[in-house]
């Protein structure tokens, strides 16, 4: 019998054995459909490809999976677990890459490996010399789950818990990742293609370092040369903010006050309108008053002093105000604004 023959016998009695349905010469269905799950934490992503046995009515824990063995997380071939970046596991780092995924199930904890070794046919040839990590958790209840499932869940900028859960055991393991650091470095790839002329390119860089509090003089050189792009009120209020965070209040502003000047009455809206969410109200209502006797013939200038008034508790003439803007309000806008009448009109203050 010559080799191929060996390794078709052999084939032949693991799929009599674990995959009655299955066929090594055909494409047919599978009593362990496939299933392939993917999330995106930040810019890293996840996937999982695995198939799914039934528990059938079976004993599942401790009997057709045995406890203390090592276990192939899911059916047939190697269950994967990809990483396009590195991550920890657990608090553990783990490199990117793919990696098979087993398990040795225990009663109170679990094991949880990442394999080098990703092309095996389940655990069968498994080697703990191949290992790249191992970690333990604790296996939670959880309602019954006739089909073997992954869920990714707790999702947050930074990490996840990938949940492997079937007969009414769920076994949870959390994936972290260096989002900032990560963003920062791939930043510098992506600004050496097409976005590197425009002006939004290199803000938006900008201000995610700035949100993210990460790498402020990187976020200022970026700033300056969406500046050098084309000089608008957003990147130059963007330095502003980045001035502040450095705290450089002298040149931020000058920087901002610059910004003021580039703006349009709706940017200068806009911006009262963020600094009422930041609990400055007189620096809004200064900017409202300022747009007001610049820009009369503006429909939201009104708002504006509509908001003065309310503050002041004139809710006469802060109805009179948002009556005005009311008239002249785009058809999308109209609604919206009569609420603010309304409100007026019943004595609210509508900046709370």
């Amino acid at each position: 019998m010559n080799k191929r023959r060996v390794l078709a016998s052999l084939l032949g009695l693991i799929a009599a054995a674990y995959c009655p349905a299955q066929s090594f010469v055909l494409d047919l269905p599978r009593s362990s459909q496939h299933a392939l799950l993917s999330q995106r934490v930040g810019i890293t992503d996840i996937t999982i490809n695995y198939h799914r046995p039934l528990v059938n009515g079976r004993r599942i824990w401790g009997s057709l999976v045995p406890y203390g063995q090592v276990w192939r997380a899911g059916a047939n071939e190697n269950t994967t677990i990809t990483f396009s970046d590195p991550v920890t596991i657990e608090g553990k780092p783990l490199d990117k890459g793919t990696y098979g995924l087993h398990m040795i199930p225990g009663e109170s904890e679990w094991t949880v490996i990442f394999s080098k070794n990703s092309t095996s046919w389940g655990s069968f040839t498994y080697s703990q010399a191949e290992d790249a990590l191992r970690v333990n958790v604790k296996p939670q209840p959880t309602d019954p789950h006739e089909a073997l499932t992954y869920d990714f869940g707790r999702i947050k900028p930074d990490s996840t818990v990938v949940t492997l859960a079937w007969e009414k055991v769920a076994v949870p393991f959390t994936v972290g990742v260096n989002t900032k650091e990560l963003v920062a470095e791939d930043l510098h790839k992506q600004l050496r293609g097409l976005a590197q002329y425009s002006w939004d390119g290199w803000d938006d860089a900008a201000n995610y370092l700035l949100d993210n509090n990460a790498h402020l003089e990187e976020a200022l050189q970026y700033e300056d040369k969406s500046i050098q792009n084309e000089e608008r009120f957003e990147n130059l209020l963007t330095k502003a903010r980045i001035l502040d965070a450095l705290g450089r209040k002298e040149d931020a502003t000058g920087t901002r006050d610059k910004a003021l000047t580039r703006a349009t009455p709706l940017q200068l809206h806009l911006y009262a309108r963020q600094l009422q969410g930041q609990k400055k109200q007189e620096e809004a209502f200064a900017i409202f008053r300022s747009n007001y006797k610049k820009y009369p013939s503006e429909w939201f200038v009104h708002t504006g002093m509509a908001r003065i008034y309310s503050a002041q508790g004139d809710f006469g003439n802060a109805a009179k105000e948002m009556k005005t803007a009311l008239a002249s309000a785009p058809d999308q806008q109209k609604s919206y604004v009569d609420g603010l009448v309304r409100r007026l009109e019943a004595k609210e203050d509508i900046n709370k």
